[in-house]
């Protein structure tokens, strides 16, 4: 992944309905959102130059931001062909479109009212997020002190900025401590996730994934269980006790950046990259790049 530091490249990016020069992609700093959490954000792959379920993730950027309590003033289709425009304007063949919505400067006070919508998109050439080895031998994840919250003390089921805060409390916790990520668990100290994606484990050849009642059911998730049904794999979505881990034979995360990661250890418990995780692997590559 390039060292160049987001604010200081060269290119454009859709702001509010115009293309403006990478650099001149500012907000003020009294912003509303930079201030109280009200922003949400999509995450999504370019392969061989089209973006993966785009809709998809378009939709879900228009409900996030439902559930925070503000529309974005611009339609789906309006953002979907902004960013193929944008893609093709940046020259990415295979890469990341970063969709991002937040409330302005124009009152500063808990309350949002009278706050106009800004909407930005950017992207950039974006290689497999852990390296390739770790497809071979999986990554390593710490379980987190820090969980997920209740469904009733904060919109779990939104992309939401202020949301994410959790995830990197426990992603900086866990590289400190030598991990690659952290895992989460939920309000009831069930299994929940990983920081930016969905957990699995296969136990007895079959897939188990606890319930997104806490955290988002990621467009990913629900691709790589499709999956799981063609090729024939029982897929269990239950309430997982931390005690399951001990009964997997193997461990992978899915989401948009992770794709189909292998999962090496979880603490002290160790899997190898087995069939499953491979056969599911391989038909997700298959699957993103057929879609193009």
């Amino acid at each position: 992944m390039t060292s160049l530091p987001f604010d200081d490249r060269d290119g454009v990016i859709w702001y509010d309905g115009a293309f403006v020069p990478w650099r001149d992609a500012r907000l003020h700093v009294l912003s509303h959102g930079l201030h109280y959490g009200g922003g949400v954000f999509e995450g999504m792959r370019v392969y061989d130059g089209a973006i993966f379920k785009l809709t998809e993730h378009t939709e879900r950027l228009h409900t996030s931001a439902r559930a925070l309590g503000f529309s974005i003033p611009y339609g789906v289709p309006e953002l979907d062909e902004a960013g193929r425009e944008l893609v093709r304007r940046q020259g990415i063949t295979d890469g990341y479109v970063r969709p991002v919505a937040w409330r302005g400067g124009e009152q500063l006070s808990v309350s949002s009212a009278g706050n106009r919508v800004h909407v930005a998109i950017a992207t950039w050439e974006w290689p497999r997020l852990f390296g390739d080895t770790t497809q071979e031998e999986g990554i390593r994840l710490g379980t987190s002190r820090w969980r997920r919250p209740a469904p009733d003390t904060a919109p779990v089921h939104a992309k939401a900025a202020s949301l994410y805060n959790i995830c990197t409390l426990a992603r900086d916790e866990a590289e400190a401590a030598g991990y690659d990520d952290a895992l989460l668990l939920d309000h009831r100290g069930l299994l929940a996730e990983a920081t930016g994606a969905n957990l699995f484990l296969v136990i007895g050849g079959a897939l188990h994934t606890p319930v997104p009642d806490t955290f988002l059911n990621g467009i990913t998730r629900q691709t790589v269980i499709g999956l799981a049904h063609d090729l024939g794999i029982p897929v269990h979505e239950r309430p997982l006790e931390p005690d399951a881990l001990a009964d997997a034979d193997e461990v992978f995360l899915t989401g948009t950046a992770y794709e189909v990661q292998p999962v090496g250890a979880v603490d002290g418990h160790r899997y190898g990259v087995g069939k499953v995780t491979s056969a599911l692997s391989e038909a997700y590559a298959r699957l993103v790049r057929s879609a193009t």
